[in-house]
């Protein structure tokens, strides 16, 4: 069977709830798109906006305080959050590749601190956090157990690899500024290679539910897993996938079953969150951000802008402003187009009023550097 670009795009924004909004509780969403990056603090609660009718800020809240959904290192080496019961097989999943990236970092080897004194610093830091801790004193309590300084891009690395959750800390978004952590309620398996390619075969078959169809390259890149160990899961997977055929011949995977809908669907305007995973997902970004505009939105450090989403792709970026949003877009919209964005943007400045009217202020530096802009309107609140 093949799949067109367009078809590709319509499946991806299907299932991750991007056509319509559904009735969803805050975990159920969260599980349906695998997982949020979560770097910023403010962008899983757009994300979810994004995507949940009716969506009630104060349920994310709850779900995080009462840990139901939780905020760790995980794919990328990013920070992303996930249904708690999910977090022990993604972690499985991901070992190997946070192992040599954070405790096989130069950072962390210059501390003198070897793999197994690690590993034996990590499992007591786990107990430790049972009750949450302020980093401050998990850093000191970790350096007095492994019996040397932790100087600050040493604890980064060992901090990251640990399988520590984020506590919510309050504030507009639930995470601030200042770190606290907490253990997990049941510690993953850190040791045990089946555990690991256990898991790696699991968050595959999830991401493909999620972002498919994919190609091995895209799920590599979901989750900076190295290629090898995605192809041999992908063999392993045998039956529960099935191969498609991509643009240009590209051999895609999928889930059977899995939504594919018809590549003319129609697809909602949409004011998109910064790091929305959406844009993240695949090795071919061109999925969802045009290449001609890829470079405006993910920009050379990293950060990736808040979007306008038209017809199912990048066609621009907002930010919040006194009076509304701001949207620029790169090239010219229907008017049809910009009444439905300005009713999303009323929907969302409702959602920021009681929370941060002015949410991602700080990268505003982009903004004073220019866009290509065919237009650029004030949508009012």
């Amino acid at each position: 069977m093949a799949i067109s670009a367009r078809g590709l795009n319509r499946s991806t924004l299907a299932r991750q709830l991007l056509l319509e909004r559904e009735p969803l509780d805050v975990v159920d969403a969260v599980r349906r798109v695998v997982a949020l990056q979560a770097q910023q603090h403010a962008s899983p609660y757009l994300a979810l906006w994004n995507r949940i009718d009716g969506f009630d800020p104060a349920a994310l809240d709850a779900a995080l305080a009462e840990r139901r959904l939780v905020k760790a290192t995980l794919m990328r080496v990013t920070l992303h959050m996930v249904d708690a019961e999910d977090f022990g097989v993604f972690r499985e999943a991901m070992e190997p590749t946070l192992r040599s990236s954070r405790l096989g970092d130069a950072r962390f080897r210059a501390s003198g601190i070897g793999p197994e004194q690690a590993a034996g610093a990590v499992a007591g830091l786990l107990e430790y956090a049972g009750s949450s801790r302020a980093d401050a004193e998990a850093r000191a309590w970790t350096a007095e157990r492994l019996g040397v300084p932790l100087e600050t891009s040493a604890w980064r690395m060992l901090r990251q690899y640990a399988p520590l959750w984020h506590a919510p800390t309050g504030g507009p978004w639930s995470f601030g500024p200042r770190h606290t952590w907490a253990g997990p309620g049941t510690p993953p398996r850190l040791t045990d290679p089946e555990a690991a390619d256990a898991g790696l075969r699991a968050l595959l078959l999830r991401y493909l539910a999620g972002f498919g169809p994919a190609s091995v390259a895209d799920m590599a890149r979901f989750t900076t897993v190295a290629r090898g160990r995605v192809k041999a899961a992908v063999r392993a997977l045998g039956p529960a996938v099935e191969e498609l055929e991509g643009p240009e011949g590209t051999v895609l995977l999928d889930v059977p079953g899995a939504p594919r809908p018809d590549e003319d669907t129609p697809a909602p305007p949409r004011l998109m969150a910064m790091w929305d995973s959406v844009l993240l997902a695949h090795a071919d970004r061109g999925r969802v951000i045009p290449p001609a505009y890829r470079s405006e939105v993910i920009r050379v450090n990293g950060d990736v802008l808040p979007t306008l989403l038209v017809d199912g792709r990048v066609a621009g970026v907002w930010r919040a402003v006194d009076g509304g949003i701001e949207a620029t877009a790169f090239h010219a919209l229907p008017e049809r187009v910009w009444e439905r964005l300005a009713a999303e943007a009323v929907s969302l400045t409702a959602l920021l009023a009681d929370r941060d009217p002015l949410v991602y202020r700080r990268w505003d530096h982009w903004w004073a550097r220019g866009f290509p802009a065919a237009a650029t309107r004030l949508l009012p609140a």
